[in-house]
């Protein structure tokens, strides 16, 4: 879509942003927004047509925030894709990693590159900050000469800063996961997934019986994620994603019958299969 404004969490150059590029093209409008909850709000008053939200990291796992989100808001998932994510040691233009005597970004990204920076900069402070984009925004802005940033190639074209030193992750099988969410949902072609949220009464096998109604219909479930049920103590909500479509008879058949047992259901959506 030509100039479609899309919502995304972080500063311009972060990896949402990144994501979205590579889901719409070269074309698209971001809109940077302060946290997540910022994003489904844009979507829902149509500020802008889509947002897209992280969901899952190869190494850190689900990102519960926009779990959570998916369940409060009627929002509906209309695609998805992974990204690698690569880090790149960022500083302002002249400045050698000599100088360099702090490093600045987002925790998770700090952890995912604990060794190389250990290596590289053995005595350097790790300060947190919002966003990876956003460490790097702040080092151009204050014009910090002792400070490098972790963040995206993007981010450093888009802040004119300087790489240091490339890919600083650990492991180089660092993806993130996002969704591409929208008021409306979508009639998906090709290898579809779909995404449900469901709770059970707690009592002995329900969870076995829910999971049942999958595997009796031979669909394969991707995904499956517990999320404590607000005041209702050691009760959970359930995520699942599976291949398929909630529009085909077998995925429809799996999601009624799991409708008829569930004390709570609803469709996240369906959507083309990333890769």
């Amino acid at each position: 879509m030509t100039n479609l404004q899309v919502a995304f969490q972080g500063e311009r150059g972060a990896y949402s942003e990144a994501a979205a590029v590579a889901f719409f093209g070269e074309t698209v409008q971001p809109l940077p927004c302060k946290d997540f909850d910022d994003v489904f709000t844009a979507v829902l008053t149509q500020q802008v047509e889509r947002g897209i939200l992280p969901v899952e990291n190869s190494l850190a796992g689900s990102i519960h925030r926009n779990y959570d989100l998916l369940l409060r808001h009627d929002l509906f998932i209309i695609g998805e894709i992974q990204i690698p994510i690569a880090h790149q040691l960022i500083a302002l233009p002249g400045v050698t990693l000599e100088e360099v005597k702090k490093v600045y970004s987002h925790p998770q990204a700090l952890a995912q590159c604990e060794q190389s920076i250990t290596k590289l900069l053995p005595q350097a402070e790790r300060v947190a900050a919002y966003d990876t984009a956003g460490g790097v925004k702040i080092i151009q802005e204050k014009h910090m000469a002792d400070s490098a940033g972790l963040a995206s190639e993007r981010a450093a074209r888009i802040y004119g800063m300087n790489i240091l030193q490339a890919n600083m992750q650990d492991d180089d099988e660092n993806y993130t996961r996002f969704v591409v969410v929208a008021r409306e949902p979508v009639m998906p072609t090709g290898e579809t997934k779909t995404s449900v949220v469901f709770s059970m009464p707690n009592i002995p096998g329900a969870l076995f019986k829910s999971l049942a109604v999958f595997a009796l219909r031979d669909i394969d479930l991707t995904k499956i994620e517990s999320r404590p049920l607000q005041g209702k103590r050691w009760q959970y909500f359930f995520y699942i994603d599976f291949i398929g479509s909630q529009y085909e008879e077998r995925g429809k058949n799996a999601l009624n019958h799991l409708q008829e047992i569930a004390t709570f259901f609803k469709v996240l959506g369906s959507y083309p299969r990333g890769v």
